[in-house]
């Protein structure tokens, strides 16, 4: 991504994208990669059907419904809160056929469970993937990835990604080490830090939680926002590269991408591969991305 590079303060060949949002499957995305594993399992274990939970423009949700369909199950999809206009991957949970459960105040986890109870009464037999498909068997898929970057960028020195559940990050500091990988916190969990620790440690890998590399400035007003700097990664990726991000995950990982060039903790000559990790429709359910139009 020479354009995109130069715009942040790189050198032209500095910059290279891992299209994990080109995966194939719904619209793409990270999660197909942690799903590969959370769905073998579960068909494994003989599920018929799979419950998740997540906010209502989840990207991992969406790919959940998209498994299912895909391998002839049922998917039951929990969000916390109150019904929300369709929209973004609200509308493509509806048409992949998942049946969505809004908990009220209830926290969705707990929802899960006594839905998946009710329907083990019912002679189904239900598995519950865990928030954002992340657990040590989920990010098995990108210790596989790292592996994939190495073949790919052999002298890779940073890869930058989106913190959100952990699983992506946790993966990739298992094949990669964590002095390459940078995660840019989302907002999604309260303490990133302990989220990618607590990985790492079920998949037997020793990281210490002060070696991991994480950037925590990119938050703003809290998960669902869009921040000043997310906007303005928006517009530059879209108009350097034709890259389309989503307002949630990959804008703050540029963000965070381009704050870590700024601050001189990634320089120049030194080759950087960005985590295109996907989320695209939910750049159509966000209520803050029309505005941006009126502001370019």
């Amino acid at each position: 991504m020479p354009r995109l590079a130069e715009a942040i303060g790189l050198h032209a060949g500095d910059l290279w994208a891992k299209r994990d949002d080109l995966t194939g499957l719904a619209a793409g995305g990270n999660k197909i990669r942690k799903l590969e594993w959370t769905v073998g399992a579960a068909l494994a274990d003989g599920a018929d059907t799979l419950i998740t939970t997540g906010a209502p423009q989840s990207n991992h949700a969406r790919l959940t419904a998209a498994a299912a369909a895909r391998l002839g199950l049922h998917a039951v999809l929990v969000f916390g809160g109150r019904a929300a206009t369709p929209a973004g991957n609200l509308i493509l949970d509806d048409l992949l056929g998942a049946t969505i459960t809004w908990t009220g105040d209830e926290p969705p986890a707990e929802a899960a469970e006594t839905i998946a109870e009710r329907l083990r009464a019912d002679g189904r037999r239900p598995v519950v993937i865990p928030f954002g498909g992340s657990n040590a068997v989920g990010a098995h898929g990108y210790r596989i990835a790292a592996g994939e970057i190495l073949e790919q960028r052999p002298d890779v020195e940073h890869v930058v990604c989106a913190l959100g559940s952990g699983g992506t990050m946790a993966g990739l500091v298992a094949g990669l080490g964590p002095e390459r990988v940078l995660g840019v916190h989302t907002g999604a969990v309260d303490d990133p830090v302990g989220q990618v620790a607590g990985l790492l440690r079920d998949m037997g890998v020793t990281a210490p939680p002060e070696a991991l590399r994480i950037r925590r400035d990119q938050v703003g007003d809290g998960y669902g926002s869009l921040t000043a700097d997310a906007a303005t990664a928006l517009r530059t990726a879209a108009r350097t590269e034709g890259l389309v991000l989503d307002p949630v995950y990959t804008a703050r990982a540029l963000a965070g991408l381009h704050a870590e060039v700024r601050d001189g903790r990634i320089e120049a000559g030194q080759p950087t591969v960005f985590l295109a990790s996907g989320g695209l429709p939910g750049l159509f359910g966000h209520p803050d991305v029309a505005p941006l139009t009126e502001e370019s």
